[in-house]
């Protein structure tokens, strides 16, 4: 077999085996916030942080890839103690009864499963051709994504049956999920740059630094960044007052709740993420984007609608899920399209650190609003914001501003 196609066959099956394997974790992780709640019946202080740990750990996350900035020797060893160690703390909760434990644990997860993002990216683009690359993105993600549908109504069995089984699922599906690092070790990567001999020095602000070189080079990509801010900050502002509109406003059961935020999303997701992948590879990257974001600006509106009847609420849901898988694909291949010839690894890494920065401020943004005003103003702040970013990435479009 050919080196280029045999690295590419390795590169696909690693990617995919990771994205397979992870999956059962992620068929418990959606519900750790009601076990916890059931378990230790923690306060609105501990559900606060469990929900903004994902978007600010793309504040701590660059530093995982900052050294890997022309340094293709590193791609794979970074991908293997990442994916190691994101998983490890969860071996330990069958033994650590406090809260807080598997919050910071799965902080600790995040921040590694964003940091290797860059490296992921760059692997693809270097063993992969760009229409094979969005196709086995878009086929990856689907994995997730199902096993998310329908993990959580066994696992939701065996949680009914035997209460404290919790702990040992999250202790299973961690060691299911390293031993994906068994595929990831096969992947090859033959250097197409020169390897630095010494390394520039780590410093705490280089990953800032990195971002601010490259939005100021590169003007088009940092007008791709203030669109998706601001289509970003309209989604993220909604989801700290989500949970209290439905049970206060829609009164929904748990039941109803797992249909639409798991099942009726991943289904959205999962059977939309191919049609993304081969509209991505006929279009430019601001009109993909500003498709996406008209999406995100039309769920708000059936998430109020739903307060008249609840159907809206699953019509949410499956367009929030299409929404998402479209969202995934624009945030996670614009460095690799963007970058062309490049190491896109500080082009992914700029994506990451402007997650946490939305992270720091939007859902403590959307509370304070929702403390003020109620549910529906947010909810209109948030289609507000994802609609002037479709304006301005239809714009951007309609100016020819293409990546490079």
């Amino acid at each position: 077999m050919k080196g280029p196609l045999r690295d590419c066959l390795k590169t696909r099956s690693a990617y995919f085996w990771s994205r397979a394997l992870s999956g059962p974790f992620w068929g418990i992780v959606p519900l750790l916030s009601f076990i916890l709640y059931k378990e230790f019946e923690i306060s609105a202080l501990h559900i606060s942080v469990l929900i903004a740990m994902k978007p600010m750990a793309g504040l701590l996350s660059p530093y995982w890839s900052a050294s890997l900035d022309k340094r293709p020797d590193r791609l794979v060893p970074n991908l293997v103690a990442a994916n190691i160690l994101k998983f490890v703390p969860f071996l330990f909760i069958p033994w650590i009864s406090n809260p807080w434990f598997p919050i910071c644990a799965f902080g600790f997860y995040m921040v590694l499963k964003r940091g290797i993002i860059p490296a992921w990216m760059e692997v693809m683009k270097q063993n992969l051709n760009r229409d094979t690359h969005s196709k086995v993105f878009a086929f990856g993600s689907a994995l997730d994504y199902l096993s998310t549908a329908i993990l959580p109504l066994f696992f939701g069995f065996l949680l009914d049956t035997w209460g404290s089984s919790w702990r040992w699922i999250f202790f299973g599906t961690a060691l299911i999920g390293i031993a994906s690092t068994y595929f990831i070790t096969k992947i090859e990567i033959k250097p197409s740059m020169d390897i630095l001999p010494k390394p520039e020095r780590m410093t705490l602000f280089k990953p800032w630094k990195q971002t601010i070189n490259l939005l100021k080079k590169r003007p088009d990509f940092s007008k791709f960044q203030w669109g998706f801010m601001l289509g970003g900050a309209g989604v993220m502002v909604l989801q700290p007052i989500l949970p209290k509109f439905f049970v206060d406003e829609l009164g929904l059961t748990y039941t109803k709740m797992a249909v639409a935020l798991i099942i009726c999303k991943s289904i959205g997701y999962a059977t939309t993420t191919s049609i993304w992948a081969r509209y991505l590879n006929k279009v430019n990257l601001f009109r993909f984007s500003a498709i996406v974001t008209t999406l995100a600006a039309a769920f708000p509106f059936f998430v109020i609608a739903s307060k008249t009847n609840l159907s809206y609420l699953y019509f949410a849901y499956i367009g929030y899920g299409i929404m998402k898988a479209g969202s995934d694909m624009s945030w996670s291949l614009s460095g690799p399209r963007f970058a062309g010839y490049e190491d896109s690894s500080t082009y992914t890494q700029t994506n990451v650190l402007t997650v946490g920065v939305r992270g720091c401020i939007l859902p403590f943004l959307g509370t304070l609003i929702y403390n003020f005003t109620g549910a529906i103003p947010v909810l209109l702040l948030g289609a507000v914001l994802c609609i002037l970013a479709t304006r301005h990435m239809s714009a951007c479009s309609r100016a020819n501003i293409l990546e490079h």
